[in-house]
């Protein structure tokens, strides 16, 4: 490998080394820049949701992309009408 070389972070697009790599969809990321592009919270491999190049937590996630309507409540059989407005999440018509 050439000097300075190494997988370029799919967030910030810099050199990202093998001590700070966090892998994911087969891109490479720094470990401080793998957070929800909606909330910022830090992701892992167990709580990281992908769609296209963007990477969210699976909360933010399921509020942008999740089933909408009458019937895809909350939990416990309540219906949420929390759209995401408040996480700068914009609903898609």
């Amino acid at each position: 490998m050439p000097f300075g070389g190494g997988n370029k972070c799919g967030c910030c697009q810099k050199t990202v080394y093998f001590a700070e790599e966090v892998q994911c969809e087969g891109k490479s990321w720094h470990k401080s820049c793998f957070l929800c592009m909606v909330c910022k919270k830090n992701l892992d491999s167990t709580t990281v949701a992908v769609h296209v190049d963007e990477i969210y937590c699976k909360s933010c996630y399921g509020k942008k992309y999740g089933p909408k309507g009458y019937g895809f409540g909350g939990g416990a059989g309540t219906l949420s009408m929390d759209t995401g407005e408040g996480l700068g999440i914009k609903p898609e018509e």
